[in-house]
């Protein structure tokens, strides 16, 4: 249903007119009273229960479009005089920008609010006869009168004489077989190479005539226009491929669903290749290096004397040999001479190689029985209040891919704001923040803005959280909700634009202030590594346990 203020805004932006007529005031076919309440909000009305909503009336917006170059104090005035309500200054900027077409909605406009049915404008019937006059088609009289001359000629021209069934003759007694059997191959030939003819064209001569000069054109167009046409390609050429050869891809396709329907066993397909696993050779023996005493020195100290190599791997060995050892024939069990530096231990893992990855055992690695494996993806939580910069319609932009994007914006677009997202963090293999190679490693991040529905199990995971300000943010929060104890606990951070004020509360407490530019955006990126970077060094501190 048409409202008036999207007519309103409708016709002042294709600069249509807007009849006022009677005290009503007319868009096309739909008319509203001058004092019809619109559904944009006044200023000030409807924060809380205590407050009536106040609409402006269609008359009072009409009137600040014809008054847009006054300035306000002038503007209200001469709205006294007129004795019309005023637009309110803190409503002026905004409701101009929505009616001139500048922004596509407006936070005033309540979509709840209830419209009055507008009424339909009837057309006068000088207007219609006029309209409907003009489209009909004109004939001209002399062709009217060339038709009429044409039939009444034909009506009175003298009749042949009536046949009765004593003129009627057998057409063997008229004419031989021979001359039938010429005038019927005559016939067949001539209707071969004939189109139907039009009957209507033998009564009435003028529309024939017309018909046919109509359809010569038509053929000399067409043959102007075929003359000029080239083939691109045929039945044949357009089941040709470069990559492919239709009778060994097509036609081996269809035999195959040919014989599955009459039953026979198909081509046999050629089984595929496998490949033999990887033979793991053993890793070489460690190089003795002077700089690098303190890692044999601490290895001692952490397994107390016992024969345990620290830097071993499980990678490569089955569950039998993690647990009963390698099997290695009898004959092969020599002494560890020099001649033997590759001989791999009886007992123990196999050392792994600097700067390889260490693996958990096969028994680590499973779940306990009867039990689901626990997650280990972090979890940062972030503010649910609208003047917060950072929330669930930008959070992605601004984390995974080091941009900011306003909320408005993305309300604009018509995102959809979700209850979780998952972050995929990018990092390199090493670890690094920006990866210089194609070699990329995707780390998984929850965000969410409610934390009373996280577990206990859940608030273990949460390493980040995005403060806003007042306390009672934390309220309901573990550690008794005092921030001091959750910020020991949890890495906190402040998101702010530059030229703002710092927060009384967030200065006094222990959190990381990130600073962005109002219309800086190549500034982002900087702003938003630098959060990654202290949160990795608060994981690796407290929560080494969790993916990261």
């Amino acid at each position: 249903m048409a409202d008036p203020l999207s007519l309103l805004r409708q016709y002042n932006v294709n600069k249509k007119e807007i009849i006022e007529r009677d005290n009503q005031i007319i868009f096309g076919e739909f008319s509203w009273p001058k004092n019809v309440k619109t559904n944009y909000l006044m200023w000030g009305s409807g924060k809380d229960a205590s407050h009536n909503k106040e609409y402006y009336t269609l008359e009072c917006l009409l009137f600040i479009l014809k008054n847009i170059h006054l300035t306000h104090p002038v503007y209200v005035r001469q709205a006294a005089a007129a004795n019309i309500p005023p637009v309110r200054r803190p409503d002026r900027k905004e409701l101009l920008a929505y009616l001139n077409g500048e922004t596509a909605t407006c936070a005033s406009i309540d979509k709840s609010a209830p419209l009055e049915i507008p009424t339909q404008v009837k057309r006068t019937h000088d207007h219609d006869g006029g309209e409907s006059a003009a489209k009909k088609p004109r004939i001209e009289e002399t062709h009217v009168q060339k038709v009429r001359e044409q039939l009444a000629a034909r009506l009175d021209a003298p009749k042949e004489a009536s046949v009765t069934v004593d003129n009627i003759k057998s057409l063997s007694e008229a004419m031989s077989v021979e001359k039938i059997a010429a005038i019927k191959a005559k016939r067949l030939a001539k209707k071969r190479t004939t189109i139907k003819s039009n009957d209507y064209s033998d009564t009435l001569g003028v529309v024939g005539s017309d018909l046919r000069a109509i359809l010569d054109y038509d053929v000399d167009l067409t043959k102007d226009i075929i003359s000029r046409e080239r083939q691109w390609r045929t039945r044949t050429t357009v089941l040709q491929s470069n990559g492919k050869m239709f009778a060994k891809s097509i036609l081996a396709l269809l035999g195959s669903i040919r014989a599955r329907e009459e039953g026979r066993p198909g081509v046999p397909r050629p089984q595929p290749v496998v490949m033999p696993p990887p033979t793991i050779l053993p890793t070489q023996q460690t190089q003795y290096n002077r700089y690098d005493q303190e890692r044999f020195i601490r290895q001692k100290e952490e397994t107390e004397g016992f024969k345990i190599d620290t830097t071993g791997t499980y990678h490569g060995m089955t569950l039998k040999s993690v647990t009963e050892g390698p099997s290695v024939p009898v004959a092969a069990r020599a002494p560890q001479t020099p001649n033997h530096p590759r001989q791999m231990p009886q007992n123990g893992p196999v050392p792994s190689t600097p700067g390889r990855r260490e693996l958990l055992p096969v028994t680590a690695a499973r779940p306990p029985p009867g039990g689901k494996r626990p997650s280990r993806t972090p979890i940062i939580i972030i503010p649910a209040a609208a003047t917060s910069l950072i929330s669930m319609y930008n959070v992605k932009e601004m984390l995974q891919d080091f941009k900011f994007v306003p909320v408005e914006q993305k309300k604009s677009e018509g995102a959809v704001r979700e209850n979780e997202v998952l972050l995929q963090r990018r990092k390199g293999p090493s670890g690094e923040q920006m990866p210089t190679n194609a070699t990329t490693i995707t780390v998984p991040y929850r965000v969410v803005d409610n934390p009373a529905r996280l577990s206990a199990a859940e608030w273990d995971r949460v390493v980040a959280v995005f403060v806003q300000g007042p306390a009672w943010q934390f309220k309901g929060w573990p550690w008794d909700g005092n921030p001091v104890q959750i910020f020991a606990n949890i890495c906190a951070f402040h998101l702010k634009f530059d030229e703002m004020k710092l927060d009384t509360n967030v200065a006094r407490w222990a959190v990381t202030v990130l600073n962005l530019s109002r219309t800086k955006r190549h500034l982002d990126r900087a702003v938003l590594l630098g959060f990654w970077e202290t949160l990795d060094k608060h994981m690796r501190k407290n929560k080494p346990h969790l993916r990261f």
